[in-house]
């Protein structure tokens, strides 16, 4: 006896009905376990510029290498610096000896004084001329402190452990005080910004566990942890800075969800360099939480 095949129509209405749940659960999966390619490297740029004026005579480092905090960038000829220093010194020891003088002074004026020798305005005069004196070595004390500092503005250190980027400067360059030379990218604060759609934000929370995948390397996958979630976006629409109006975004019918920016870093160690907007994959596991903190 010989069994009677299926209808067609009963195939294909179970083919549409498999499919149908499949997608349920993939939209749940989607919605539940958020996930998106949409995510980029980043890191915080530091401006290095000088403090003070004058003609670059040395540059001991080179284009995208990588420094630590305190290296010496480059150095500014110290020569006029220098000179004003040795000015201001000078001018301090003049200082000081004025008011040994007026001290001098004070002190002999109180004696005759006491002894009737002299009336009051002649010690009430020896008394503003110390008192002048006293100011007058202060004022160059601090003419001293700040000639100082302009010579130790002369050469300019990393501020933090970074990469050297867009470096397009050479030696007798004239540079100017607030002037930008070079970009140093900060390496201890890498950290990926994921972008997930606002129907997704429900189950996404700071302390989630991620994995994230860089372009490039995807069988080299590294974990990561949710730090915080975006509060606000820009609106092309008629959006400004400082109001940031809620402006929905949409096309005919169709109402296009929103993207926030998801601030993740990395737990552990990431098997290649980190480099700033590199493309990454973020999943999110919203039923853990990661342990291991960065180094």
């Amino acid at each position: 006896m010989t069994s009677k095949p299926l209808s067609p129509k009963l195939v294909t209405w179970g083919a549409v009905v498999i499919a149908l749940i499949l997608a349920i659960l993939l939209y749940q999966r989607y919605l539940t376990k958020p996930w998106t390619r949409d995510g980029q490297v980043r890191a915080n740029i530091v401006g290095v510029a000088c403090r003070v004026e004058g003609p670059i005579i040395s540059i001991p480092i080179r284009d995208n290498q990588r420094v630590t905090k305190g290296d010496l960038l480059f150095e500014i000829d110290p020569a006029t610096y220098q000179a004003a220093l040795d000015n201001a010194k000078a001018q301090q020891e003049e200082a000081a000896a004025a008011l040994t003088q007026a001290t001098q002074e004070l002190a002999r004026q109180n004696q005759l004084y006491s002894t009737q020798v002299t009336d009051l305005r002649d010690l009430q005069d020896a008394q503003d001329k110390f008192d002048a004196a006293k100011a007058a070595l202060a004022a160059s004390a601090a003419n001293v402190e700040s000639a100082t500092l302009s010579l130790s503005y002369t050469k300019i250190f990393a501020p933090v452990n970074g990469y050297i980027t867009n470096m397009n400067t050479s030696p007798g360059t004239y540079v100017y005080a607030g002037q930008q030379l070079l970009a140093l990218v900060d390496t201890d604060s890498f950290w990926i910004a994921a972008y997930f759609k606002e129907t997704q934000l429900n189950h996404i929370a700071v302390g989630d566990a991620v994995r994230i995948s860089l372009m490039g390397h995807a069988g080299q996958p590294f974990d990561g942890v949710v730090e915080s979630v975006g509060w606000a976006i820009y609106l092309e629409d008629g959006a400004t800075v400082d109001l940031l109006p809620q402006i929905a975004q949409t096309v005919d019918w169709i109402r296009l969800p929103q993207r926030f920016p998801v601030r993740v870093r990395a737990t552990g160690q990431p098997p290649i360099p980190l480099r700033l907007g590199l493309t990454a994959s973020v999943a999110v596991s919203p039923a853990k939480t990661a342990q291991s903190t960065a180094p």
